[in-house]
C-alpha cells in the first residue's frame, strides 16, 4: 500500500501557530496529508500537543537574534526531522523557518516545498545601518535557499513580492500572493455603533513600527483642538522585536490622559473589541496583509490607514477607509477627525468594508487559494492529489460607493502618487 503522503508545517511559535492555522491544517488534512509541525515550544506546550491532530516536533529556533551557534542548530534540527519523516511536501510559515527550512528542504531532497512570508518584518523596515547587513545576509540566504526545482513562495502583497523580484531572489514563476490568513465571517460580524464617544483603536503589538508614536501624537493634537473622542491601544510589546515599545512608555501615554492602553487581548475577545469600537487606525510602515484591519473589514469598521504595503491593499480610499502617508501624524490626525465628525459616512464606509472582506479576504477563499497551491506542487512531484486544480477566484460584485461629495478630495486621495 503507498503510504499516506505527509506535510511539514515550520513555524516560530507554536502558540502562533494553533491560533492562526488551524483551517490550513484541517484542508491539508482533506486533501489527504498526514499532518506534522515543527515549531519551538516549551515542555508544557509539547505536552498538551495530545488536543492537537497532528504530531509535533520541537525544534530549536529563536525569534530574534542571528547567533553564529544557534542557528546552524535550526537548519541541522530541520535537516535531520525532513530526512527521518521523508515528507512530500513543506510549507514554511514567516522568515526564519523560510530561510532556515528552505535550506534543510533542499538539502534533504523534500519534493515539494511552500514558503510563506506574512511580512518582511524588522529586517526590512529597519533602515539603520546596523540592519543593513543583516538584510544582505537574508537577502542572499533565500536566494540560495530558493534554487529548489519545485518550490513556491508566497507574500501577502505584490509590494513585498516585486521586491524579492527586482533583487533576483525568486523569479517571477515561484512568487505568488495570497492576502493574508483570511477571516471568518461568521465569527467577525458587522454590529450597530455603539452609543457614546467615538472610539478610535490601534490593536497589534506595541512596536514603533506599527506606528504607534504616530497615533499617540495625533490622538494629542485632537483633544487639544477639542475633537470629543477616546483612542485606545490594544495589545503588549513584542519583547522579542528590536521594535518594541517599552511597557514604561506606554504606561506614561496612558497616564497623559490622551489615549487607553488596554492591554493584551486574547484572539477570541477580538469581535467584542472590535463591536466597541467607531474607527480602527493602523499607520503602520509596513505590513504583509494585517489581520487587524480584515478583521476590521469583515466587522464592518471604517479604516484609516498608511499608504504602506500590505495596508493600502485593505482600502479603496474614500469607500472603505482613508489612506494617508506613512509617519504623517498632521494627515492621520485630519483623517480620524473627519471620520469622528461624519459618523454617516463611517457608517456608509463600514457596510463597504463588509463587502469587501466577503469577495477578497474570507477564510475560505484564503484556504482554497493555498490548496491549489498544494495540489499544484504535489501534481508536479507526482505524489500526490492529480485532479484538476482551478485557481479559484473571489467574487466580482462592485462594491457600494459612499457618495463622492461625503469624503473630501483631498482624503480621498492622500498616500496615492
Amino acid at each position: 500500500m503507498k503510504p499516506q503522503p505527509r506535510i511539514v508545517f515550520v513555524d516560530n511559535s507554536l502558540d502562533g501557530f494553533r491560533r492562526d492555522r488551524m483551517q490550513l491544517v484541517r484542508a491539508a488534512r482533506d486533501l489527504g496529508l498526514e499532518i506534522h509541525v515543527a515549531a519551538p515550544c516549551s515542555r508544557a506546550g509539547a505536552d498538551d500537543s495530545g488536543k492537537d491532530d497532528f504530531t509535533v516536533h520541537a525544534i530549536p529556533m529563536t525569534r530574534k537574534g542571528t547567533s553564529m551557534w544557534r542557528e546552524p542548530a535550526t537548519v541541522l534540527a530541520l535537516l535531520r526531522l525532513y530526512r527521518s519523516l521523508r515528507p512530500s511536501l513543506v510549507h514554511h510559515l514567516r522568515l526564519k523557518p523560510v530561510l532556515y527550512g528552505s535550506l534543510a528542504a533542499k538539502l534533504a531532497g523534500v519534493p515539494a516545498v511552500v514558503n510563506t512570508l506574512t511580512g518582511l518584518g524588522f529586517v526590512f523596515t529597519d533602515q539603520s545601518e546596523k540592519t543593513v547587513p543583516l538584510r544582505k545576509w537574508v537577502e542572499m540566504g533565500c536566494q540560495r535557499a530558493f534554487r529548489h526545482p519545485n518550490l513556491r513562495v508566497i507574500f501577502q502583497n505584490p509590494d513585498d513580492r516585486a521586491v524579492f523580484i527586482r533583487k533576483g531572489i525568486v523569479t517571477g514563476e515561484q512568487a505568488a500572493v495570497i492576502k493574508g490568513s483570511g477571516v471568518d465571517l461568521s465569527v467577525y460580524r458587522p454590529s450597530p455603533e455603539p452609543e457614546g464617544l467615538p472610539i478610535v483603536i490601534l490593536a497589534s503589538r506595541m512596536l514603533w513600527d506599527k506606528g504607534v508614536a504616530q497615533f499617540v501624537e495625533a490622538a494629542r493634537i485632537l483633544k487639544n483642538e477639542g475633537v470629543a473622542a477616546r483612542f485606545a491601544l490594544a495589545g503588549e510589546p513584542d519583547p522579542d522585536n528590536p521594535a518594541a515599545i517599552p511597557y514604561e512608555q506606554l504606561r506614561v501615554w496612558q497616564e497623559s490622559g490622551e489615549i487607553e492602553w488596554w492591554g493584551l487581548q486574547d484572539p477570541q475577545n477580538m469581535p467584542r473589541v472590535l463591536a466597541r469600537s467607531h474607527i480602527v487606525c493602523l499607520p503602520s510602515y509596513r505590513e504583509g496583509i494585517p489581520r487587524i484591519l480584515i478583521e476590521a473589514a469583515a466587522s464592518g469598521r471604517p479604516i484609516v490607514t498608511t499608504d504602506a504595503p500590505g495596508c493600502r491593499e485593505v482600502v479603496r480610499p474614500g469607500v472603505n477607509g482613508i489612506i494617508v502617508p506613512s509617519r504623517d501624524t498632521s494627515s492621520l490626525a485630519g483623517a480620524l477627525r473627519f471620520l469622528i465628525e461624519h459618523p454617516e459616512t463611517r457608517i456608509a464606509m463600514g457596510a463597504n468594508n463588509r463587502e469587501l472582506a466577503v469577495q477578497e479576504f474570507s477564510q475560505e477563499l484564503v484556504i482554497s487559494q493555498f490548496m491549489y497551491v498544494y495540489r499544484d506542487l504535489l501534481r508536479t512531484a507526482s505524489l500526490g492529489p492529480t485532479a484538476s486544480a482551478q485557481a479559484p477566484t473571489g467574487t466580482k460584485e462592485r462594491l457600494r460607493t459612499v457618495p463622492g461629495s461625503a469624503v473630501p478630495a483631498q482624503l480621498r486621495s492622500q498616500g496615492r502618487s
